[in-house]
């Protein structure tokens, strides 16, 4: 299926970046080389949608940034409101309304080494148009994932409910290899063996009235995931939240995915496991659209 991100190049586009605290050209925001969150991945960050001028949810976004911030010892050094507000000066000063809103925060070059207490703290904002994730038509056919051979490590080991750059390093080679392999995206089990979530969506099974998906005990209970996760129960769905075993596969209907990005999409195959893209699943995905596009919240 056709990921619809065909856009110019990142690095060099006409436009605005939020960079410490002041508005600069896009082709001027520039980070030393030996950026500590370069080397280390010393860095967090959060990807919003901005719905005819308005950010979904931004307070929680950005409430979550800063948690992750604090979990990896960064010390920000502006307050939530004040990233409040500059999302949506950035977001005017680009003369955008629905767009894509990245804040990330990092580690400075003033120390190269694994431990870097006294290293300036950065945070930059940059916000561009952002079209479909999948292809429309093609999205309520459902998407193709496969099974990746990188699993999600023990809470233990990482720091899982940070939106840290870090973690997503296996979820990069995840994708690219289904991506080789003719897949949309890859369906990650946990270190225990049992379903996680794709590379970079929580994953949700439907049977009849019952809505199944792991319990985020060791990756980000996202925030589209609790969002949809109210409509479900304000629809009249059993929710449940569980282990999910992968041979368990067989026994669900339909299945589907939720993220910013991805906001609800169905999912027809992962692997040899298929399922249907029933009304239950169009019915869920249609009551997001129309919360996000009506929008009125912080």
């Amino acid at each position: 299926m056709e990921i619809l991100l065909n856009i110019d190049s990142m690095e060099n586009r006409e436009g605005f970046i939020w960079f410490d605290g002041e508005l600069i050209e896009w082709n001027k925001a520039q980070l030393h080389l030996l950026s500590h969150g370069l080397h280390y991945a010393s860095s967090v960050f959060e990807g919003e949608r901005s719905y005819s001028g308005k950010i979904f949810k931004l307070k929680e976004h950005t409430e979550r940034l800063f948690d992750s911030a604090k979990q990896l010892d960064l010390r920000v050094p502006f307050s939530i409101q004040e990233i409040n507000d500059a999302c949506y000066q950035t977001l005017e000063k680009n003369d955008l309304s629905d767009a894509y809103v990245r804040p990330i925060i990092w580690r400075g070059a003033e120390t190269m080494g694994v431990s870097a207490p006294n290293s300036k703290i950065h945070c930059a904002i940059a916000v561009w148009e952002w079209p479909s994730y999948f292809n429309p038509e093609e999205k309520l056919k459902g998407i193709r994932l496969t099974l990746s051979g990188w699993k999600r490590p023990s809470p233990e080991t990482i720091p899982c409910q940070a939106k840290a750059a870090g973690l997503y390093m296996i979820c990069t080679l995840s994708k690219q290899e289904a991506e080789s392999k003719g897949y949309d995206d890859a369906l990650m089990l946990d270190w225990r063996g049992q379903v996680a979530e794709a590379t970079g969506a929580n994953i949700f099974f439907m049977k009849e009235k019952e809505i199944h998906t792991p319990t985020p005990d060791c990756f980000l209970n996202g925030i589209t995931r609790r969002t949809v996760i109210d409509i479900a129960k304000e629809k009249g769905f059993e929710v449940i939240e569980r282990k999910i075993e992968l041979e368990e596969l067989d026994n669900f209907e339909q299945c589907f995915i939720t993220g910013t990005a991805a906001e609800v999409t169905p999912v027809s195959v992962i692997d040899d496991y298929s399922f249907f893209v029933g009304n239950e699943i169009k019915e869920l995905s249609d009551a997001y659209i129309d919360l996000v596009n009506n929008w009125n919240g912080e």
